[in-house]
């Protein structure tokens, strides 16, 4: 709700004063407010039992969730970038007091919003997605208040410019690693948390295991994993 509000604000902002910096900041609000949109509905569907053909259940939805983020905000930023470049070279008058009060906005609201969506969230691609969203937004609020602050101080209308191909850009790398690990968990890659030559020794280390064979480990949704594997076992008399 509080970001639903921000983004409307800066956006207003952003047109109105002539801002693509904020516009730019708007638009990575927006992936937030649709990605904790799409992370609360996928979550809330994960825990539906399994029905019908769908014998796992539906834990994939969070996969696709955070996939379906991280290609949101990647392409976000990539018309913030393609904006910011040809506004370097036919810079727009911008108002520089009403751009800052609402970059300042969006630092307080970020930053209330990542400590209000609690913690835990380190294992869960999910959740981790939404707070570096959060987190990353309010640093890109930041540096849209340092560069509102010194167009108002120096004229040059240019910084504007600059600041919004650099938060395009600081919200396409940030969206990228997201981008990679929904992939691979996609295509049932094992979860990079889990260390699998560690489990691998722990299964040999089991009393009679003398192998491990066809170990597979992988995600049913982004905070459940599975593993199977055939053990070889010494034979019991």
């Amino acid at each position: 709700m509080l970001n639903g509000l921000l983004t409307g604000l800066q956006l207003v902002v952003g047109f109105g004063f002539g801002s693509l910096a904020l516009i730019g900041d708007a638009l990575h609000n927006l992936g937030d407010v649709v990605g904790l949109a799409l992370g609360w509905g996928a979550e809330r569907l994960s825990l539906q039992p399994p029905n019908g053909r769908f014998t796992y259940g539906y834990g994939r939805s969070t996969h696709l969730a955070s996939l379906l983020n991280g290609l949101l905000i990647f392409a976000a930023g990539a018309v913030v970038v393609v904006e910011a470049i040809q506004r370097v070279l036919r810079p727009v008058p911008l108002v520089a007091a009403p751009v800052a009060w609402a970059a300042a906005a969006g630092i307080v609201v970020n930053l209330v919003s990542a400590r209000l969506f609690g913690h835990g969230h380190q294992h869960d691609l999910n959740r981790r997605a939404a707070v570096l969203h959060l987190l990353t937004d309010a640093a890109v609020s930041v540096a849209v208040l340092i560069s509102a602050l010194l167009v108002g101080l120096t004229g040059w209308l240019w910084l504007d410019a600059l600041t919004a191909l650099a938060v395009g850009l600081v919200v396409m790398v940030s969206a990228w690693g997201l981008l990679n690990e929904a992939i691979a968990l996609n295509l049932d890659a094992a979860p990079a948390h889990i260390p699998l030559d560690q489990v691998r020794q722990a299964l040999l280390e089991l009393p009679g295991v003398l192998a491990v064979e066809e170990l597979h480990v992988w995600g049913m949704s982004t905070s459940r994993t599975v593993l199977t594997a055939h053990l070889r076992c010494r034979a019991t008399g």
